[in-house]
């Protein structure tokens, strides 16, 4: 290195000087365009439920959903996803009401299509929300969540979705095969349009448990596990695998979840697929940054932008988060 008198010649702090210095040479930059908000949504109307274990997040009737709609459109978010709480008395082993033509999803999907176009709307195809053992799948007399015998079930739910005209159908249950099967379906149906986000690297992660509150599905599930479908921690390579396989089947989008300790992995599969990738600041990752801001021990606003500038530097497209309103406003400067 080139040394004038005894300091060196390039000194890394004169860039971090001013704010405009900083703005030049910043890499990576978050905006609304890069925020999904999930929501929970539960039939019935004027009515809203507060997640005990997801503060500040609520389940709402489709009525109460159209001003959350609203609110997204009006702050540039392009995507909000759906997830159903439904009743107990509609729950059964073969999570039959999953596909069920006027069920609560296809009845939300319609009426947002409906009155606002122009949002994107993602929907869950999963199990597990419908199912009474909480399991993502089909069970066997073992208790083996089967693989192929489910599938047929989650292509009925992707037409159904579609059929009522949602944009991006989201698999998230983790059986081999399913892109394919689902995406098969879609064309022989004509949903020639419809995309597919492909859970393609969905860890059998602890951070799930205020979701699965939220959902519904945490008394079902119980004492039991997703280890024999979703993915090992310990894995790396095996989630490049998993991507290389869904895009093969037909993903438009790929996603990866758990979000911040899952860096790594979204790193790689964007460094080697070069695809849309995205990234599920999921319900844990929310509920323990909640908990320290409000016990002061970390700012809100700096501490949540932070993270998910960090998901846009680890190579992710796009962020799933329940803090996508409050982001949007502040980069907004609404709040």
């Amino acid at each position: 290195m080139q040394v004038y008198g005894s300091f060196p010649a390039v000194r890394m702090r004169r860039m971090r000087r001013d704010e405009f210095s900083r703005r030049l040479m910043r890499e990576n930059v978050l905006t609304p365009d890069d925020l999904i908000y999930p929501v929970f949504v539960i039939d019935g109307k004027g009515r809203t439920q507060a997640v005990a274990s997801m503060p500040g997040v609520s389940r709402y009737t489709p009525d109460k959903l159209l001003p959350v709609a609203d609110r997204c459109l009006k702050l540039g978010i392009p995507v909000m996803a759906l997830f159903p709480a439904i009743e107990s008395s509609l729950k059964n082993p073969e999570g039959s009401e999953a596909t069920n033509p006027d069920g609560l999803i296809p009845r939300i999907v319609s009426a947002l299509k409906k009155r606002f176009p122009e949002l994107g709307i993602m929907t869950d195809v999963a199990l597990d929300p419908y199912t009474s053992h909480g399991q993502d799948g089909l069970v066997d007399s073992e208790g083996y969540i089967l693989n192929d015998e489910t599938l047929a079930v989650l292509e009925k739910q992707a037409l159904v979705q579609a059929a009522a005209g949602v944009d991006i159908v989201a698999p998230s249950d983790m059986m081999d095969g399913r892109i394919g099967r689902i995406r098969a379906a879609l064309e022989a149906e004509n949903f020639i349009h419809t995309r597919i986000m492909a859970y393609s690297a969905k860890y059998a992660s602890g951070y799930y448990g205020p979701f699965r509150d939220a959902v519904g599905s945490a008394a079902s599930l119980g004492k039991g596990n997703k280890f024999t479908y979703q993915m090992d921690p310990a894995n790396s390579d095996e989630a490049l695998w998993e991507v290389g396989l869904d895009l093969q089947e037909g993903a438009d989008m790929v996603m990866v979840k758990p979000g911040m300790p899952y860096l790594d992995i979204v790193r790689r599969v964007k460094d080697s697929f070069k695809v849309p990738t995205y990234v599920y600041q999921v319900s844990g990752e929310y509920s323990m940054l909640k908990a320290a801001f409000k016990n002061g021990w970390l700012a809100e606003k700096q501490c949540v932008m932070e993270a998910l500038t960090c998901f846009k530097r680890a190579g992710a497209d796009g962020i799933l988060t329940y803090f996508a309103l409050d982001a949007a406003a502040w980069l907004a400067g609404k709040r």
